[in-house]
C-alpha cells in the first residue's frame, strides 16, 4: 500500500497561507495533531505549523518563529514551496529496510507514537519524504466538511539537465515506483522532457520533469527555486466548471487561455462536447483533452493557477475525470507550455 498521506509546505507566514487556502480554495483549517511534525511542535518554540484539508486532501503550512527554525533555515537556501512529501505504507519498518538497503538516507529514524509509527528519507534537491504507517482511525476521515477536492492526483518534479534518468531510478529503487509514460514536449521556445512514474499499487503519480533547452519553463522554475523541487499538485475535483467559477469570483488567477485554443479543440476527432457543454468550459478558460480509443465519455478537463508564491515556482492543476479519463491532457500540452511561455515573455525569461 502506498499512498499520498499529506504534504508539508514551508511558508514565510503559515497563517497567511492557512487563509489563502480558506478564502480562495475553499479548505478547511482543522487541529489535528495527528502528524508527525505536530506531536513534538507543542515543544517548540521556533517553528509555527498550520493545517488544512479539503476531502482526503492534507496540507501543513510551516513558518519560522526564530532564525533557528529549520523552516527559515530551508528558505534561506530555496523559495517558498512543498518540503516533504508524506507517503501512507502498511509497513513502516518493511518501507524503511528497502529504501536503506538500496541507499537512501534517512534523516529520522523509525519513530513509534500513539496512532502512527514514521521516519523521514532525503529525496530529490529539497525534497523529503516521511513514509507513516497508520495504526488508528484514518485521519482522512476524522473531519467532514463540504470540499470540493477529493484527491491528489499527481505531484510533480521537477529536476535539473541530465537527473531525469537518476531520478527515476531512485524512486524504481527506493518506493517501488514504476515507469509509465514518456513525453518529449517542444514549443518554439523551449523544450522538456517528462517520465511518468507510478506508484506499484497505481494510487501515486509523479510525472518527473527536465529542462531540454534553456528557456523552459522547467530550467526557469530551477533556477528561481535555486533547485529541483515539487513544480505544481494537480488536485481532482468531480465539478471543474464550478469549482472554477467559485475560485475566479474569490480573485484567484490562472493561466490564460486563448479563445482560439476552442475553435482549434472542435477541430479534433470525436468531439465529445454539446455546444452548452463548451461554452461554459470556454468561459472558464479550462483545457479539455480525450484519448482516441477511450470509452464515450472519458473526457479530462484541466486549468492551472498562475504561480501562488508570486514567482514562477509553484502553482496549482485542478483536474476532472470524467469516466475514469486516464492520462494527463497530452493533447493540451502544447496549449499549455505556449501560455505558459507568454508569462514567461512577460517576465522576461524567453
Amino acid at each position: 500500500m502506498l499512498q499520498i498521506d499529506h504534504v508539508h509546505f514551508y511558508v514565510e507566514d503559515a497563517q497567511v497561507w492557512r487563509d489563502w487556502f480558506v478564502n480562495y480554495l475553499g479548505f478547511q483549517a482543522v487541529v489535528n495533531s495527528q502528524f508527525p511534525v505536530l506531536s513534538h511542535q507543542g515543544s517548540l518554540s521556533h517553528t509555527v505549523t498550520e493545517v488544512v484539508k479539503s476531502g482526503t486532501v492534507y496540507f501543513l503550512l510551516s513558518s519560522p518563529l526564530l532564525p533557528n527554525s529549520p523552516v527559515a533555515e530551508f528558505l534561506r537556501q530555496y523559495k517558498q514551496g512543498v518540503r516533504d512529501v508524506a507517503f501512507r505504507v502498511e509497513n513502516v519498518e518493511t518501507a524503511i529496510a528497502l529504501a536503506q538497503k538500496n541507499g537512501a538516507t534517512i534523516l529520522q529514524p523509525i519513530q513509534d507514537h500513539l496512532s502512527y509509527k514514521f521516519a523521514k528519507i532525503a529525496a530529490w534537491g529539497s525534497l523529503t519524504h516521511t513514509l507513516i504507517e497508520r495504526h488508528t482511525v484514518d485521519i482522512q476521515s476524522s473531519f467532514t466538511n463540504n470540499h470540493l477536492f477529493t484527491a491528489i492526483d499527481h505531484v510533480v518534479l521537477n529536476v535539473a539537465v541530465g537527473d531525469l534518468k537518476p531520478a527515476v531510478s531512485w524512486y524504481q529503487n527506493i518506493l517501488d515506483f514504476q515507469p509509465q509514460q514518456a513525453f518529449q514536449i517542444k514549443t518554439e521556445y523551449s523544450s522538456l522532457h517528462s517520465q511518468v512514474m507510478i506508484s506499484a499499487n497505481g494510487k501515486v503519480q509523479l510525472p518527473i520533469n527536465e529542462p531540454t533547452s534553456p528557456n523552459s519553463q522547467i530550467q526557469e522554475f530551477l533556477e528561481v527555486n535555486r533547485g529541483a523541487g515539487i513544480q505544481h499538485i494537480a488536485l481532482h475535483t468531480i465539478d471543474l466548471v464550478s469549482a472554477i467559477a467559485r475560485f475566479r469570483s474569490a480573485g484567484l488567477s490562472f493561466l490564460r487561455v486563448p479563445q482560439t485554443y476552442y475553435t482549434e479543440l472542435q477541430q479534433r476527432t470525436k468531439f465529445p462536447l454539446s455546444p452548452q457543454e463548451l461554452r461554459a468550459i470556454a468561459q472558464q478558460e479550462i483545457l479539455v483533452d480525450w484519448q482516441k480509443d477511450a470509452p464515450l465519455g472519458a473526457l479530462l478537463l484541466q486549468i492551472f493557477t498562475q504561480p501562488i508564491f508570486g514567482e514562477p515556482t509553484f502553482f496549482f492543476e485542478f483536474i476532472e475525470r470524467r469516466s475514469q479519463a486516464v492520462g494527463f491532457g497530452e493533447g493540451n500540452f502544447r496549449a499549455l507550455f505556449e501560455a505558459i511561455e507568454i508569462e514567461q515573455i512577460k517576465r522576461g525569461f524567453i
